[in-house]
């Protein structure tokens, strides 16, 4: 199938490592240009880097703060300064919940929630404040914004409140931008199997006693199709709804956990 991808220009905001990589590579397979915005220039370099000698694309690389402001309005200016417009934008750019121990209420201090929300909900605003005005003169655009199944369970409080408000923000983006021939929709990867899922398994099984092996297998077990997800196969489900051919699908958060068990949503 053609995605019809081929000279798009796609922005991956969180697109130096994990799911945003992955998703800037399997865009840029299908024929997009890519530009990686994320915190730390040299990983930027080097993913930038591995993705164009792996795809023959155009592939640049934006230091920003999506916690800021002016970070993102440069971010922005620099983006359709280097490559005339933008098609596409992935918002991916805050920490996976996952890889630290969850804080209880008594532990939650405003200063984290604070942070989570101003990198995760308003980080993901400010990115599309960025490039909507570039998309709405080309008369098309796609934004896919990654949250998370935190959205759909308890136990993580803030992860639950930011990823729910991704969401809200995503039905809100996809009506007022859709009649401008804008798609804006919502992901909710589950664990995912990236560069740093090994690493974080090692570490948590001393603390807990445990194998990674026999960590790694609850993750998969956490699924109904009894696999860990891996970041390219979250990218596959992305790449297709950053193309003209998911026209159909506009405001929805469509999970990529390889399926809750006993939950319906509907």
């Amino acid at each position: 199938m053609d995605l019809q991808l081929k000279g798009k220009v796609a922005l991956i905001a969180g697109g130096s490592r994990g799911i945003g990589k992955a998703i800037a590579t399997q865009l840029a397979l299908e024929g997009a240009d890519i530009v990686l915005a994320a915190r730390t220039k040299d990983r930027l370099d080097a993913a930038a880097a591995e993705i164009a000698a792996k795809t023959g694309r155009k592939v640049i690389g934006i230091v920003v703060n999506t916690g800021d402001d002016a970070s993102v309005k440069a971010m922005g200016e620099q983006a359709i300064a280097a490559m005339g417009h933008v098609d596409i934008l992935v918002n991916a750019a805050a920490e996976p919940g996952g890889y630290a121990p969850t804080p209880t209420l008594a532990d939650v201090k405003r200063d984290f929630v604070d942070e989570e929300m101003n990198i995760k909900v308003t980080g993901y605003i400010r990115c599309a404040q960025a490039v909507v005005p570039s998309m709405k003169a080309s008369g098309w655009g796609r934004i896919v914004n990654i949250s998370g199944l935190a959205a759909r369970q308890t136990g993580n409080i803030v992860g639950s409140m930011r990823n729910v408000a991704v969401s809200a923000l995503s039905k809100n983006l996809a009506d007022e931008l859709g009649p401008f021939g804008i798609n804006v929709v919502c992901v909710h990867p589950g664990g995912t199997v990236t560069e740093r899922t090994m690493p974080a398994m090692i570490e948590r099984a001393q603390r807990d006693n445990t194998t990674p092996e026999a960590l790694m297998k609850r993750m998969a077990d956490g699924n109904s199709i009894k696999h860990a997800v891996t970041a390219e196969e979250v990218a596959h489900v992305v790449t297709f709804l950053c193309s003209p051919l998911s026209i159909a699908i506009n405001g929805e958060t469509i999970a990529a956990g390889g399926g809750a068990p006993r939950a319906i949503y509907y």
